[in-house]
């Protein structure tokens, strides 16, 4: 599978507000390093799956990859094109779609979802000979009924609401597919559904996921690849199946053993993290998850390791792994 998606030293830093001095002195300002060199490529027909705690840059990547976050440093490649300009972000855009953590919060109360579906078409100065028919085919095509554009956000169910969300990313027929908490809020059963759709629509449609989440159960099932993040930073990325099988970084070895197991018969390992993860105002010397790892040699504290290869197609940045 060739490259849909390659992100080459990414960099994305904020200006803080510093004290009077630095308010006083011209070209004298604080960054943070919100993302930090990430170097990370999706395959055409992937699933990629992004995991890592709250804060750890994961949402910042994706919109990083829209265009919608400005990047410091590094380049981003999609489907052999480089994107520079705002003009080249935008024709991106037209050819990948996001799918936002809450369902119903992200479709307008003022649309009806058939005028949901259709805007994409709108925005983009795309001709359609019917929007009505274009709107029941995509809702057709998430398994919900043509009554359905007719209805507002506040009239669908969380499954419902998630379903028109998949049917409105797949308007413009797009390569790419980001996915931020897809299943959050939702059933059991309901999120199987969904995750069920979303596979099913994969191999109809030739998409590429990348899915941005918590549920390490979700990650498991539908993620050909999954990269661990931790303070804007990767941390470890590997086949999915290798990662969970043997974790190399004690980061990720310590979130897999904190995912719950349907059979109360087997207890999780005492592997939890422990403490909160570092603000990056104030990021650890050495290895930044030092503070917070239970293997840490001084060594750790003074020396930052760096992404190294480990067999095939896995990468992990620990100096012990």
């Amino acid at each position: 599978m060739t490259a849909l998606l390659d992100i080459a030293g990414l960099s994305v830093n904020f200006p803080v507000a510093g004290g009077l001095f630095d308010t006083l002195i011209p070209g004298r300002k604080r960054y943070i390093d919100i993302l930090d060199g990430i170097s990370l490529s999706l395959k055409s027909g992937e699933t990629l799956g992004l995991v890592g705690e709250s804060g750890s840059g994961k949402t910042t990547l994706a919109r990083s990859i829209l265009g919608l976050s400005p990047i410091s440093a590094g380049t981003i490649t999609f489907n052999g094109a480089e994107l520079r300009s705002r003009q080249s972000f935008t024709n991106m855009r037209r050819s990948s779609a996001m799918m936002f953590q809450d369902p119903v919060a992200s479709l307008s109360p003022r649309m009806s979802v058939g005028a949901l579906l259709t805007e994409p078409f709108i925005i983009h100065g795309v001709v359609m000979q019917n929007r009505k028919v274009k709107a029941e085919e995509l809702l057709s095509r998430v398994g919900l009924s043509k009554d359905m554009a007719n209805r507002y956000p506040h009239e669908l169910s969380g499954g419902q609401a998630r379903r028109v969300g998949v049917a409105r990313a797949l308007a413009l027929h797009p390569k790419l597919i980001i996915a931020d908490e897809p299943t959050t809020g939702l059933d059991v059963s309901v999120q199987g559904e969904i995750l069920n759709l979303m596979t099913e629509l994969k191999t109809l449609m030739g998409l590429s996921y990348m899915i941005i989440t918590h549920n390490l159960a979700m990650v498991r099932h539908v993620s050909d690849r999954i990269a661990v993040m931790y303070l804007g930073r990767l941390i470890e990325v590997g086949p999915t199946r290798e990662v969970f099988k043997k974790p190399l970084h004690p980061y990720a070895k310590s979130l897999i053993a904190s995912e719950p197991q349907p059979d109360p018969r087997k207890r999780r390992a005492d592997l939890a993290i422990k403490g909160e993860i570092p603000s990056v105002l104030n990021r650890p010397r050495g290895c930044e998850f030092h503070t917070r790892c239970s293997i840490a040699q001084d060594r750790c504290r003074s020396e930052a390791p760096q992404l190294r290869a480990i067999g095939i197609d896995r990468i992990v940045r620990c100096h012990f792994a």
